[in-house]
């Protein structure tokens, strides 16, 4: 069977050459904690405003909350100022350096187990719940 160009010339164009192979499950190194350009726009913006919603601004999101149910269609109109409240509760926390550092460490945490078990941390959830 003839050999593919990269393959004559040793070279690695033209393959799929992922920088994340390797560790024990194929995930990539566990101890590697550079951050890929997705994980730096997308991944840990969005750990943050996970860990805001649910951590931080409690109080805001269940005022918003309880005004959106009480209003139905009103909404809209009535409810603003609770947006406004839990939006400027949220921005304040998007914007804290500090607050970012401990995001992304958790995050780099969370990667780091899921690339050393190969289970994501739901799964994880789950079977530390099942006794298995």
């Amino acid at each position: 069977m003839a050999a593919t160009q990269a393959e004559e010339s040793g070279t690695d164009y033209g393959r799929n050459v992922y920088r994340n192979k390797g560790g024990p499950h194929g995930l990539g190194d566990p101890d590697d904690k550079t951050l890929r350009r997705v994980e730096i726009e997308v991944t840990i913006p969005k750990k943050m405003r996970d860990i805001a919603r649910q951590e931080k601004c409690t109080k805001e999101v269940e005022e918003f909350t309880n005004c959106c149910k009480e209003s139905s269609l009103a909404m809209v109109i009535k409810c603003r100022p609770y947006n406004t409240a839990l939006w400027d509760c949220l921005g304040h926390w998007y914007n804290d350096k500090e607050f970012r550092e401990f995001c992304t460490q958790k995050y780099l945490e969370e990667r780091t187990e899921y690339r050393r078990t190969g289970l994501t941390k739901k799964q994880r959830n789950r079977l530390g719940t099942t006794g298995f």
